[in-house]
């Protein structure tokens, strides 16, 4: 019993300490005392990382609740995207710049959806041909001024240069698909094309220098079109195009059998979680389709300073994260253990 006494004097000094005696210096305003934990005083470094990392979980939670995921913002679905909130075609309450940029980029959308409606009302290949030649420039303009804040050492993210090469890979085989199918047989649409594209380089590459949330933007706007254009087209020619097989290029694209990059662009997923069927004309369509709404997701995403992340940057966090084993088919429960994991390395 002596030696039980000898080895934890602590508590008697406690008791034994007069009244007049100092209280602990209180922490500074702003920082929260530590707390002896109230149970398992023995935790190891796996339990105290799993505990905070549960608490660290359940506070990225609730800030999920108050936000809009990136998923959400742009369904792919078979009806035509909400309108609202979601769209950028419709500014939103924003700051008086962001409103300016957003009324800017819908002007110049509408302008152009203005010249195609003009020249290619009843020519659907030819005008989609030219849809594709612009939708494929911004990504062009993009790697080219982040090659150049790379090459200054101005900024770094390898990210965002795999992400938008993957998607002018992606607008480069609904090209392929369009020159197949007779939408550049006319010498005036690829003048049109080629025409519209040049100053759209340059003008993208101002527009990002000056305002990236700005280009991001216009880009959303116009591949929110394209997914309107390709939708509305289904809709119209459904029976027509089940009757037409695909052309060559679409299957070389879409069944092939390196897939890297066509996950790539599409952020909002879980890389090999969409795997296109290709059994006619119709579901070449469908996949150009979905296509323009997964750039769309990743427009949007980007509007955010930071926000974009490489797919598969994310299927490694998966990988190397023992805690987030999930059913296959649970896509949502997938990536909010993602986004957890790339918040917890952040």
């Amino acid at each position: 019993m002596a030696v039980a006494a000898s080895t934890s004097p602590l508590p008697a000094a406690l008791s034994a300490k007069p009244a007049t005696a100092r209280s602990p210096p209180r922490p500074p305003p702003g920082f929260l005392p530590l707390r002896a934990p109230a149970r398992a005083p023995c935790l190891g470094p796996v339990d105290t990382r799993r505990r905070f990392r549960a608490e660290a979980i359940k506070t990225q939670r609730e800030k999920q609740q108050t936000e809009v995921a990136v998923e959400e913002s742009f369904p792919v679905r078979e009806t035509a995207p909400l309108d609202g909130a979601d769209d950028p075609m419709a500014p939103t309450d924003e700051s008086w710049v962001v409103k300016l940029e957003q009324s800017v980029n819908i002007f110049l959308t509408e302008s152009v959806i203005m010249v195609l409606d003009s020249f290619y009302r009843d020519r659907n290949y030819a005008r989609f041909f030219v849809l594709e030649t612009i939708a494929r420039v911004p990504y062009f303009a993009f790697i080219s001024v982040l090659h150049m804040y790379e090459t200054f050492g101005w900024w770094r993210r390898a990210d965002y240069i795999k992400v938008h090469f993957a998607e002018s890979w992606n607008e480069f085989h609904h090209l392929l698909i369009m020159e197949e199918l007779g939408g550049n047989s006319l010498w005036v649409d690829r003048f049109l094309a080629r025409f519209m594209a040049f100053f759209y380089y340059f003008m993208t590459v101002a527009m990002y220098m000056l305002s990236p949330r700005m280009a991001y933007h216009f880009s959303e706007c116009v591949e929110r079109h394209a997914y309107s254009t390709y939708d509305k087209f289904l809709k119209l020619h459904e029976e027509e195009l089940k009757g037409l097989p695909a052309p060559e290029a679409a299957l070389n694209y879409y069944l092939n059998e390196d897939l890297y990059l066509f996950d790539e662009f599409q952020t909002a997923r879980v890389p090999c979680s969409r795997r296109p069927k290709i059994d006619n004309l119709y579901d070449v369509f469908v996949n150009i389709r979905d296509d323009e709404a997964e750039h769309c997701k990743t427009m949007k995403a980007c509007q955010t300073h930071g926000n974009l992340r490489s797919p598969h940057s994310m299927q490694n966090c998966l990988e190397t994260d023992p805690e987030c084993i999930l059913p296959e088919n649970d896509s949502e429960g997938i990536m909010d253990c993602v986004k957890q994991s790339l918040t917890s390395k952040d």
